[in-house]
């Protein structure tokens, strides 16, 4: 069950950008798995690719595509990865590719093919090229919902956020939907994001927002520590409202907004982990850099056996201990190491707090929102990572995923 996180009440439809969905029956009976967006002729998209040195043949296809030339067509499939899949894996996105062209009366190079399921099975691209016309003609700008639910596997919960944005010339809308759960870590995006905006905006501009965004939100987060193979965020801009952003007012307020969706989208994903119980925020301060500070909030946030105590409830603390003396420091004092859980001080000067009591701890730790404060006291850098407990739902979520 997510955790804290219901389904969004209203999208807000991005004028200029339309989206589709359908069955088409790639691995799942009775429900939408085929989602088509239209950014619009003059759109502006940027996008960021999974570092896995395992990528699916959809993010090698998307990513050749978008720097070709201008793309406008994202085609998503849930229910097959088509990773792991060789030179057929290749030759299936880039024939999805040309089968949607060849309805739209576009080129190939302007469709980004994406895809999220079982990797290692062949992609049936004759049930997609068949949906393609139906799914063409239902073309619509209020289906952003339908959207989010049709590209869900393990998901339990629709994510997405909207934001209406006031900027000089004008009121812009920024939309987003996202399908995450597990194989869930941070090294770029770690799951699959669609984001729209009617903002007139170049698509250097626009990536360079992206990337920004990226860093707090979708980069800070992890279920299990695995990278996947198809991650991909993916911002388009239809430009069909006419504003830009005329004034560095402008460009604050729009990256901003753009930050806050994707962080939005992004904590979706972890309150909804596979078989989460917990929502944990690990938040380090007091450290030397920005890059130390991650590193340390990313070994506690990554740790099974603070992810498991967390579950039971059980204060073990020593774990979180533990976790930020292997985090690779160099010259850390831990004397002033402090640990906050939620609001009971744990740590400090590195032991156990003279005021802590065991059942204050039990408290903190069985509350089902957690917030981990480590103060390395070396500096004033500081740094978040989101993440959520292990519990005995996540392995057998993963242990029958393919039967």
């Amino acid at each position: 069950m997510a955790v804290g996180l219901i389904a969004p009440e209203v999208l807000h439809p991005v004028p200029g950008i339309r989206l589709a969905a359908t069955a088409a029956g790639i691995r799942y009976v009775g429900r939408d798995d085929l989602v088509l967006i239209d950014a619009g002729a003059d759109a502006a998209i940027a996008a960021l690719y999974t570092t896995n040195a395992f990528r699916a043949a959809p993010v090698i296809v998307a990513a050749e595509h978008q720097a070709a030339g201008r793309p406008r067509w994202l085609l998503i499939n849930a229910g097959n990865a088509n990773a792991g899949t060789g030179a057929p894996g290749l030759d299936a996105a880039r024939a999805c590719c040309e089968a949607l062209a060849a309805v739209t009366g576009g080129t190939p190079a302007a469709v980004l093919p994406f895809s999220t399921g079982v990797i290692g099975e062949p992609l049936p691209v004759e049930r997609i090229s068949g949906a393609l016309p139906a799914l063409q003609a239902g073309l619509a700008p209020n289906t952003w919902m339908q959207a989010a639910r049709a590209i869900m596997t393990t998901d339990t919960v629709v994510k997405g956020a909207s934001r209406r944005v006031p900027l000089s010339a004008g009121e812009i809308t920024l939309t987003g939907i996202a399908k995450g759960s597990g194989m869930i870590h941070p090294d770029m995006a770690t799951m699959l994001a669609f984001i729209g905006t009617d903002l007139a905006i170049e698509a250097e501009a626009l990536s360079d927002l992206l990337r920004q965004a990226n860093v707090e939100s979708f980069n800070a987060i992890t279920v299990d520590g695995d990278t996947s193979t198809n991650d991909a965020v993916v911002c388009m801009a239809s430009g069909a409202s006419g504003i830009g952003l005329a004034t560095a007012a402008d460009r604050a307020a729009f990256a901003a907004a753009l930050e806050a969706v994707c962080l939005e989208l992004a904590q979706a994903i972890v309150r909804d982990g596979e078989g989460a119980t917990k929502f944990v925020t690990v938040e380090v301060t007091g450290a030397g850099s920005r890059s130390e500070a991650a590193a340390v909030a990313e070994t506690v946030a990554l740790s099974p056996l603070v992810k498991t105590a967390l579950f039971a409830s059980d204060p073990n603390w020593g774990r979180i201990l533990a976790a930020v003396g292997r985090a690779g420091i160099a010259d850390l004092v831990i004397d002033r190491v402090a640990i906050r859980v939620n609001d009971v001080e744990i740590v400090r000067a590195g032991g156990r707090a003279p005021g802590y009591a065991e059942a204050a701890g039990q408290q903190a730790f069985g509350a089902e929102e957690i917030h981990i404060v480590i103060d390395l006291g070396r500096g004033d850098a500081s740094a978040r990572k989101y993440t959520c407990d292990f519990s005995h739902e996540y392995v057998r979520i993963n242990a029958e995923y393919r039967s």
